[in-house]
């Protein structure tokens, strides 16, 4: 049976993913990628010590060779230096597409090739299948739409595609618990992380401060007539359709429209303001198809907690071009585009501009 390569971080998923793969047979190796340096603690993040304790643990009960490889240096890299920069620039990152693109899938793809495993898996919620209109394994949605990842793992390669397996794609998080259950794993009601893992409480700006050892200063909250309304805490603090938080005194509901790192203005203005049709995207990823020469009919999801709506798809001077046919609200620079043929992941992109 195929070598396979299991990235395990300890949470119920990834555990019933391994213990799939177990039944089915599968030569296995278990890893947990070691993502924070020890000076970084994050408890209530994903990757504690007590996930690498319980992921150990589950190894050990199903009596599969297990290791801990640290990347952390490759973590801060590709995913936490980027993830500050973005904000810097007025973008709105997202640091979940980017470990699995740098991390999992290309760290993670790289280390199971040197040590012989033919592929990797992980307990995301996706399928790769055969697709006969496309003649080539293609990455599709998980066959229960609340816990389909498929958004986050968009930049996946096609050689990634042929050499990955997602054991938990047509199942359910609560037949996932069973499974563990069952098994006699103590993971099984272990609840799930939420939040980025590096982090946990959610305050972006205090992280970048620390992270930076800079003070973002205060600037103008303009309104998009020109109108001075006020002066803002430092322009990391505002993401694109904020409404809460702006510490303005208005005489109606407002929001965050664009922000200008260079003249570090916030843009503030009415909910149809936040509303616009078209975007560009570049780091383009096309997994199912090989190129789009003319026009295409697709649907678009602008970010992860989202259905994904018609457009029209073009690509120009290497930048995909997304035309919907109904105005999307809060399109953010940074967040990613990707682009599905039904269940079928086209590929997509990072949005540059709207």
């Amino acid at each position: 049976m195929n070598k396979t390569l299991v990235a395990v971080s300890g949470g119920v998923d990834s555990c019933a993913a391994l213990l799939i793969l177990k039944n089915a047979g599968y030569d296995l190796h278990a890893v947990t990628m070691k993502l924070h340096s020890e000076k970084d603690t994050f408890e209530n993040g994903c990757l504690t010590n007590k996930d690498i304790n319980d992921a150990r643990s589950v190894c050990e009960h199903l009596n599969i060779s297990y290791e801990v490889v640290d990347f952390s240096e490759d973590f801060e890299k590709y995913v936490i230096a980027p993830f500050v920069r973005a904000y810097e620039i007025g973008a709105t990152p997202n640091p979940c597409i980017e470990c699995n693109f740098h991390m999992k899938f290309d760290k993670l793809f790289e280390f199971g090739r040197s040590m012989g495993y033919e592929n990797i898996a992980t307990g995301h919620y996706a399928r790769i299948e055969f697709d006969e209109k496309y003649g080539r394994k293609v990455l599709k949605k998980a066959a229960f739409a609340s816990k389909d990842q498929s958004y986050v793992l968009f930049r996946l390669s096609r050689e990634q595609i042929d050499h990955t397996l997602f054991p938990l794609g047509s199942i359910s998080k609560d037949e996932a618990r069973e499974l563990a259950k069952n098994a006699g794993l103590n993971i099984s009601t272990k609840k799930e992380s939420q939040d980025i893992c590096f982090i946990p409480d959610g305050d972006y700006a205090s992280f970048i401060e620390k992270y930076t050892k800079k003070t973002y200063p205060c600037g103008d909250f303009i309104r998009k007539d020109g109108k001075l309304l006020g002066k803002h805490k430092g322009i990391i603090r505002y993401t694109i359709g904020q409404r809460k938080g702006l510490g303005l005194a208005l005489d109606r509901s407002m929001y965050v429209c664009r922000k200008d790192p260079v003249k570090n203005e916030v843009i503030i203005g009415d909910n149809e303001d936040l509303f616009s049709k078209e975007l560009w995207a570049d780091h383009v990823n096309l997994s199912a198809i090989d190129s789009i020469d003319t026009p295409l009919r697709l649907f678009a999801k602008i970010r992860y907690k989202q259905d994904e709506k018609s457009a029209t798809v073009t690509m120009e001077n290497g930048l995909l071009h997304v035309v919907f046919d109904e105005p999307q609200r809060a399109i953010c620079t940074g967040q990613s585009v990707v682009l599905y043929d039904g269940d079928t992941v086209i590929g997509g992109g990072i949005i540059c501009r709207t």
